[in-house]
């Protein structure tokens, strides 16, 4: 098993800035990628970005720009900044990793944005 454990979450003012964190733990594995889905009241989840531990990134379009992903392997940590927020980045945002012992999911983080 694989366990996901975040931090970060909390209540900012738009434009503000947030950097959420992810690590990963347990015993003989391997991670693909990570990355990140938010789900706000009333929408579906969905993808906020994703990186490998090769390096490669992808972005949410509503995202891009603003919001940064970053791996430290050695750690199995997986981070996301995010700058310039808004109150339509309010959200549950969850932290997934893609490994050699199954797809995880973690408790997810309360992201608020408001004045």
């Amino acid at each position: 098993q694989v366990q996901l454990v975040e931090s970060g979450g909390g209540l900012v003012q738009p434009g503000g800035s947030l950097r959420l964190s992810c690590t990963a733990s347990g015993s003989y594995f391997i991670i693909y990628a990570m990355g990140w889905y938010r789900q706000a009241p009333g929408k579906q989840r969905e993808l906020v970005a994703a990186t490998t531990s090769g390096g490669s990134t992808n972005y949410a379009d509503s995202v891009k720009g603003r919001f940064t992903i970053s791996r430290d392997n050695a750690k199995n940590t997986v981070y996301l900044q995010m700058n310039s927020l808004k109150p339509e980045d309010a959200a549950v945002y969850y932290c997934t990793a893609d490994s050699s012992r199954g797809w995880y999911w973690g408790q997810g983080t309360q992201v608020t944005v408001s004045s």
